[in-house]
């Protein structure tokens, strides 16, 4: 398994240099947000989606890497006779890639029977590159990432995905949390969790999918954290964009906390 994760990586390296190629003429213009079609995740494909993931299959039909891709867009693509299925947001953070705000990235997580071995995602506005492998701990750059030691809510900075969320479940949890963050990239808004530069993620939209999260989750807890569903249990996704899921990461000191607030 091992070394199906470090070639999966390498390969990650490659295909994250030819989506950043194909898409940072349309950063911060109007055109990357023209539609171009319906994805499979029901949601409008804008021209930036597009290129990020047309960029990725022809990566992969070149050089087979997996015999499934379930991809935000495309939704499922089956490639081969190979084992492993990719889960990949080409562009995670569409809106602010187009809007011009640096925080957007590539996520891809590969999963074989015994569920994801490995995450990458690239930072597509900044470049670093955060990486996981299940038992083998998380990175950015290829320095091990650890998640904070914040253990109160009255110090904490919780990031938080506010598009068309009903506020009334969280009204209490933000009387305690010291710092808010709006960012709007869910897989970098985990990654950061795993890095502890922010202390926990909470997302209550119930529209995360597991091509946004897969890779962010498996940083985040390989770096020391927790995720889980709103309600504390064990999150779980299907192969498939359809159907999405609320989610709850932090550095495992203020989960209970966090959760009981929701509640």
């Amino acid at each position: 398994m091992q070394d199906i994760s470090r070639e999966f990586l390498r390969r990650c390296e490659g295909m994250a240099q030819a989506v950043s190629d194909a898409i940072t003429p349309l950063v911060g213009r109007p055109e990357g947000g023209r539609v171009t079609g319906m994805g499979a995740d029901g949601t409008p494909t804008k021209l930036i989606d597009k290129l990020a993931e047309d960029s990725i299959m022809t990566c992969l039909q070149d050089q087979p890497l997996c015999g499934t891709v379930v991809s935000e867009e495309a939704g499922r693509v089956e490639l081969g006779e190979e084992p492993g299925v990719l889960f990949l947001d080409p562009v995670d953070g569409t809106y602010n890639a187009v809007a011009g705000i640096p925080f957007f990235a590539l996520s891809m997580a590969l999963a074989l029977d015994e569920g994801i071995i490995a995450g990458f995602v690239r930072d597509l506005a900044g470049g670093e590159t955060f990486t996981a492998v299940k038992g083998g701990g998380a990175f950015v750059d290829g320095k091990t990432l650890r998640v904070s030691g914040i253990d109160r809510l009255e110090q904490s900075a919780l990031s938080l995905y506010g598009q068309k969320f009903n506020p009334g479940g969280i009204l209490s949890l933000g009387t305690k949390v010291r710092r808010w963050r709006l960012l709007g990239a869910s897989a970098l808004e985990l990654s950061y969790t795993g890095s502890g530069r922010i202390d926990g993620f909470i997302d209550l939209r119930g529209t995360l999918r597991v091509t946004d999260a897969a890779a962010g989750i498996l940083i985040c807890t390989e770096a020391g954290g927790r995720v889980s569903d709103r309600d504390g249990s064990r999150l779980s996704f299907p192969a498939e964009v359809t159907v999405g899921r609320c989610l709850v990461a932090s550095n495992g000191l203020m989960h209970d906390k966090i959760i009981e607030y929701l509640r």
